[in-house]
C-alpha cells in the first residue's frame, strides 16, 4: 500500500465511523453486555480484537461503557493504522477526563477514579501474532470487526477458536452477506452485471497463494459455526444504509460513497468481461449521484456473538 493509498485508507476507516456505529445490530450488542458483563464482574477482563484498524471499536466499547476494569490487546498488520489508534486513544482519554499514560513494552493506560483499562496496540500478521501466542495465552473475549470477509473462513475460524478461553465470547461483526444495492438504477441488467462480477471478485481473491474472502461471508459464517458445535448467542443484520437525510449527506458519508464506488472501480477496472467506455461512465454517474445528493447504497451484511464450550 503506498503512503497516498494509506491516507486514502485512514480517512475511509475515519468516515465509517459513524456509519458502522449506527449499523451495529442493537439486539447482538446488548447481548454482548449481557454475557460479558457476567465474565466481568469480579476481575479483569481479556479482549482481543483482530484486524483492528485505526481503533474505532475500542473507542466505541468505551463510549458505551461496555466495562470498568479490562484488557485489549488490538492487533492490524498495518503499522500506519496502529499509530493512528494510538494517538485517537490519546484524545479520547483527553476528551473523557481520563489519564493517558505510555507504559513500556508500548502498553497504553487509560483510567480515571472508576476505570482502569490496559491497551496493547500491536503492528503484527494475524496469523504470525496466532503462531506466537498459541497456546501460552487465551482471552475472554475475541473481536473482528469488517475483517472475517478478508479471510477464508474454513482454515482461520479454527486458528481463531484456539485463542478463546474455555466459556469466552467472540463478536464477528459486519460480515458482508452478498447484497449491495445502488439505487437510482442507471440501466438495470448492467448495474446486476457490476454488482455481480463485484462479487465474484471477494469470491476469488488470492492473497499470498491462497483463498482469501467471500461475498457470502456473513451467512457462511454462522453455518461454519454452528458446524464446528460453538453456541451462537445472537445474531442479526447490521447493513450499511446510507441515502441523503433532508437532502444531504454527512461529510463522512460522501467521503465513504466516493470511495465505494472508486473501490467498484479498481477492482473491475481490467475485468474482460465489461465494456469499459460503459463501465467508466457508470462509475463517472454515480460520482456524479454523490454530489448531487441522489445515490442510496445498502449493502447487506450480518452480527453473530457467540460462546466457545468448555
Amino acid at each position: 500500500m503506498t503512503q497516498s493509498d494509506n491516507l486514502s485508507y485512514i480517512k475511509y476507516l475515519t468516515s465509517k465511523r459513524s456509519i458502522d456505529s449506527r449499523s451495529l445490530n442493537r439486539n447482538v450488542w446488548d447481548s454482548l453486555v449481557h454475557y460479558i458483563s457476567e465474565i466481568g464482574s469480579t476481575k479483569t477482563t481479556y479482549i482481543l480484537e483482530i484486524g483492528s484498524g485505526i481503533g474505532t471499536m475500542i473507542e466505541r466499547i468505551l463510549d458505551r461503557d461496555l466495562l470498568r476494569n479490562f484488557e485489549y490487546t488490538a492487533i492490524d498488520v498495518e503499522p500506519s493504522f496502529v499509530k493512528v489508534a494510538k494517538d485517537r486513544l490519546s484524545d479520547w482519554a483527553k476528551n473523557n477526563n481520563h489519564n493517558f499514560e505510555i507504559k513500556k513494552n508500548n502498553q497504553i493506560v487509560i483510567k480515571n477514579q472508576i476505570n482502569n483499562i490496559l491497551v496493547n496496540l500491536k503492528a503484527i500478521d494475524l496469523f504470525e501474532f496466532i503462531k506466537k501466542e498459541t497456546p501460552q495465552k487465551s482471552w475472554d473475549l475475541l473481536i473482528a470487526n469488517a475483517f472475517l470477509d478478508l479471510v477464508d473462513l474454513r482454515t482461520t475460524i479454527p486458528l481463531l477458536s484456539s485463542l478463546i478461553r474455555p466459556n469466552g465470547l467472540f463478536y464477528f461483526t459486519l460480515n458482508f452477506d452478498g447484497l449491495t444495492i445502488f439505487k437510482p438504477e442507471i440501466d438495470e441488467d448492467f448495474d446486476n452485471e457490476i454488482i455481480s462480477l463485484y462479487h465474484k471478485t471477494m469470491d476469488e481473491r488470492i492473497v499470498k497463494g491462497k483463498k482469501s474472502g467471500s461475498s457470502r461471508t456473513g451467512s457462511d459464517l454462522i453455518q461454519l459455526l454452528i458446524e464446528m458445535g460453538f453456541e451462537i448467542l445472537n445474531a442479526g443484520s447490521s447493513d450499511w444504509v446510507i441515502s441523503p437525510i433532508i437532502n444531504r449527506y454527512s461529510n463522512d458519508e460522501k467521503y465513504f460513497l466516493h470511495f465505494i464506488i472508486n473501490t467498484i472501480d479498481n477492482a473491475l477496472i481490467e475485468c474482460k468481461y465489461l465494456n469499459k467506455e460503459r463501465f467508466k461512465e457508470w462509475i463517472k454517474n454515480r460520482h456524479d449521484q454523490i454530489e448531487s445528493n441522489k445515490l442510496i447504497y445498502v449493502a447487506h451484511q450480518l452480527d453473530v456473538l457467540g460462546r466457545i464450550h468448555a
